[in-house]
């Protein structure tokens, strides 16, 4: 009677009952196999709606800087991942105020690498990365690889500078490094960024963990400039204003461990500011790893 009353909602038939023994149609077979297919689905998200009703939020968004290593970042999605927790987590790529505008406007649960600009925003609640040192760092074929040291703005001028975007969404983008009147190559992330001055596209500030492999390799030059040093102090931050889940709960305890928040600025971590790279300088960096609970 019931398998009479699904052919005719479906208006087909599901058994062939020209014989004694009824044999499945090959519409009836499909409907098996979907029917076990859902039927496992809705297993499933029953005991996901039951581990949610435990606190884990049911997906949870990182925005995540260019400036963040991304070696770093992964290790610590693999450890979160091996939880098992019905979270869904999802990574978001931003650049400069683009990534506390992602939290700002529920794009996000977690800023990795916000400027920290938060004083306007109470309900945005933000901890100190680190600091990260920027060098002025160009191809060995660049014109300006053999020019007298320092460099001042004048001759910069002339030059194409490689920028990131900014990633905001609404209101004025932030430009950083640029002089007017300068010819600019706009890319979308850091690593665009690294890859075109590699390749004499144009010149520009990288920050000092990310060129320095490859000014050790030679792929790059460090030039002293005229202007002062730039120093960013980036901070992580998320929204106080709601309740804390399991998942943020556990992404601030692995970011409470300064060796974490260190090597998501620094990976190879040098063990003082005066073992970064200067210009005509080189360094063997040591390696450090993210910790493990």
């Amino acid at each position: 009677y019931r398998i009479r009353q699904v052919e005719e909602a479906l208006d087909v038939l599901l058994f062939d009952r020209r014989s004694r023994a009824a044999r499945l149609t090959e519409a009836g077979a499909e409907l098996l196999r979907e029917g076990s297919r859902l039927v496992a689905e809705i297993e499933s998200v029953a005991r996901r709606v039951q581990r949610v009703a435990s606190g884990w939020e049911p997906e949870f968004t990182v925005a995540v800087d260019s400036l963040i290593d991304r070696t770093t970042l992964m290790e610590l999605v693999e450890a979160f991942c091996s939880l098992e927790a019905p979270t869904r987590l999802r990574l978001r790529d931003e650049a400069l105020s683009g990534t506390l505008d992602a939290l700002l406007n529920g794009r996000a649960d977690l800023a990795l690498g916000v400027i920290p600009d938060t004083g306007a925003h109470p309900r945005i609640a933000a901890r100190p990365l680190g600091q990260v040192a920027f060098v002025f760092a160009i191809s060995p074929r660049h014109p300006l690889a053999r020019a007298p040291e320092p460099l001042h703005d004048e001759e910069l001028r002339g030059h194409r500078a490689v920028a990131v975007a900014d990633s905001v969404s609404q209101g004025p983008a932030l430009t950083i490094g640029l002089l007017g009147g300068q010819e600019v190559l706009t890319v979308s992330t850091m690593q665009d960024k690294l890859e075109a001055q590699i390749r004499a596209l144009g010149v520009g500030f990288l920050p000092e963990p990310l060129a320095r492999p490859h000014v050790q390799e030679g792929r790059l030059v460090v030039k002293r400039v005229a202007r002062p040093e730039r120093v960013a102090r980036p901070a992580y931050a998320w929204n106080a204003g709601v309740g804390r889940g399991r998942a943020l709960q556990w992404w601030l305890g692995r970011l409470e461990d300064p060796r974490t928040r260190t090597a998501l600025l620094d990976r190879a971590a040098p063990s003082s500011l005066s073992t970064r790279i200067r210009p005509g300088h080189k360094v063997r960096a040591s390696r450090t790893e993210v910790p493990r609970r």
